[in-house]
């Protein structure tokens, strides 16, 4: 079953640099993502990483992260971010606003460190449905959707796969979600793959701009 996106559609960097610039398009509204009174957690933990909300004091090691990576996330983000030219300025001012979605609770943004805090190994992305999502994914409630990535050379070390064993339990366990999505690029073999070893079902979903997606619940 093919669904094509007509309610809305982004039109810019998703989802990599659209969660990175997306006060930018509409997707992050003003209302929270959590129920009255109920906060974010401040991370988690494994015996391979860590994770932290993302702010400006990571900007160093999380643009060597983007950097390191950028033609996988090119791929991954189906758009030209990050570019050549990238900067670190610019990406100081992707956390920036990242800090404070946080703040506002209209979205969510994890680094994924190290254990020891210093190496930068990927993002985590907790933000709004679609309409169309939502439909897909067949639920109501309090619902989210998840995308995330670990730096290209963490791949081969099925760092990836570590991570979304964390995330899965971690979004069981530690947030109200009635429902929780993944969202991939068609192009990513990679994490489709992962998505569907773990027993996640997975629709395609055609965005208005003719980029195709996979929801994966």
């Amino acid at each position: 079953m093919m669904i094509v996106e007509i309610a809305l559609g982004w039109t810019r960097r998703t989802p990599a640099a659209s969660y990175r610039r997306r006060g930018r398009r509409g997707i992050v509204g003003t209302m929270s993502l959590l129920p009255p009174g109920v906060s974010a957690p401040d991370g988690t933990r494994s015996e391979r990483l860590v994770m932290r909300p993302l702010s400006v004091v990571h900007v160093e090691i999380d643009y060597d992260a983007v950097m390191s990576s950028a033609a996988m996330l090119r791929r991954w983000s189906q758009t030209g971010w990050p570019e050549d030219d990238f900067t670190l300025a610019q990406n100081h001012a992707d956390l920036e606003r990242h800090e404070r979605e946080h703040g506002e609770g209209t979205a969510f943004t994890y680094t994924v460190l190290d254990p020891g805090g210093i190496r930068c190994l990927g993002c985590v992305y907790i933000t709004r449905l679609t309409p169309v999502e939502a439909a897909v994914a067949g639920a109501d409630g309090c619902l989210a959707k998840v995308a995330f990535w670990v730096r290209a050379d963490e791949i081969p070390n099925d760092l990836d796969r570590h991570l979304l064993s964390v995330l899965r339990d971690w979004l069981d366990h530690a947030w109200p979600f009635d429902t929780v999505v993944f969202t991939i690029a068609d192009e990513e073999s990679r994490q489709t793959s992962l998505l569907e070893d773990a027993g996640l079902d997975g629709v395609p979903i055609t965005l208005r701009d003719g980029r195709r997606r996979g929801v994966f619940r």
